[in-house]
């Protein structure tokens, strides 16, 4: 059987037990949609509640995937999951504004996360890069290579973890950058798109914002 999206979205909100609908991925991500986006989904059901849709949890198809969960989980998500939960849409939040408040504190580490975060990623991209600087001089140029490519993860996390933010996916890092630079990368010196000034000043005053519907 394969699902549709809308007609699941219906059926899924007509169903009391769940509680909050959140679409994640490129169709969260405004301008990132290409012919072959499917719809991600995350269907959440209140913690003590029953619901025929719990056995859908991983269904996957060309056009739907969907993570069937319940409020607590989404609370506690895998660290891999703290990006993409930060850039959904909320489409339906049936608790008074708590699933949008979640997904919104995933987009802002605490000060106390993000020091220890950045402290393992400073020594992890240090370590990386000086493998990298060794095996050039040793005459091992393939290792080095590698070594020197591994680093830029850590150090992008790194840069991250430094503005209290999850580092994006690598498909929506130019697309997160141009939205909400890192602070120092000069965006300030560009004359900026009407959109991208808007979130620009929106980014100083507040966490950054999340792109929601109802």
């Amino acid at each position: 059987m394969t699902l549709d999206f809308s007609a699941f979205v219906a059926d899924a909100t007509a169903d009391p037990a769940v509680v909050g609908l959140v679409l994640k991925g490129s169709r969260a991500h405004d301008g990132m949609t290409t012919r072959h986006s499917d719809h991600d989904l995350y269907v959440i059901l209140a913690d003590d509640a029953a619901s025929e849709l719990a056995a859908l949890d991983g269904y996957r198809s060309a056009r739907l995937d969907l993570v069937v969960t319940t409020l607590e989980r989404f609370r506690r998500p895998a660290d891999w999951e703290r990006y993409a939960i930060a850039r959904s849409r909320v489409l339906v939040d049936r608790r008074d504004g708590e699933v949008t408040r979640i997904v919104a504190a995933m987009g802002r580490f605490g000060a106390e996360e993000a020091f220890r975060s950045a402290a393992a990623l400073l020594d992890a991209y240090a370590n990386s890069l000086y493998r990298s600087v060794k095996n050039h001089r040793d005459g091992n140029p393939l290792a080095g290579h590698l070594d020197a490519a591994a680093s830029v993860g850590f150090l992008l996390d790194l840069l991250f973890a430094l503005d209290r933010r999850p580092r994006p996916y690598n498909k929506y890092l130019a697309w997160e950058l141009d939205r909400f630079p890192l602070p120092g990368d000069g965006a300030e010196d560009r004359e900026p798109a009407a959109g991208v000034r808007a979130a620009r000043v929106a980014r100083k005053t507040s966490p950054p914002v999340i792109s929601r519907r109802r």
